[in-house]
């Protein structure tokens, strides 16, 4: 392996830990309060971790041949996870 194969793996699992630690959080505080901003942003966090996964897995399994279609799924996929973020935030004051 590279090293900027490994650099991306290393980036990649460190998003995904802290990605998956707010989901954790947001979840455990959905649990306890029930609010729908925990809700949302459990979701959102979840897309995120989810696009990182997805898109570091396919690199490696396309030999990172296809670039431009992996991050264009993975940027569409962040947005949206970013926008229950958003969502969150705004709309449950």
């Amino acid at each position: 392996m590279q090293t900027i194969e490994l650099l991306y793996t290393v980036f990649s699992l460190t998003l995904t830990v802290a990605g998956l630690s707010m989901v954790g959080f947001a979840v455990r505080a959905y649990n306890r309060t029930s609010r729908q901003a925990m809700f949302h942003l459990s979701v959102g966090f979840t897309l995120i971790v989810a696009a990182a996964i997805a898109t570091t897995v396919s690199a490696f399994a396309t030999n990172f041949e296809q670039t431009r279609m992996l991050l264009s799924v993975n940027y569409l996929i962040t947005t949206v996870g970013y926008l229950f973020v958003i969502y969150s935030i705004t709309a449950h004051r």
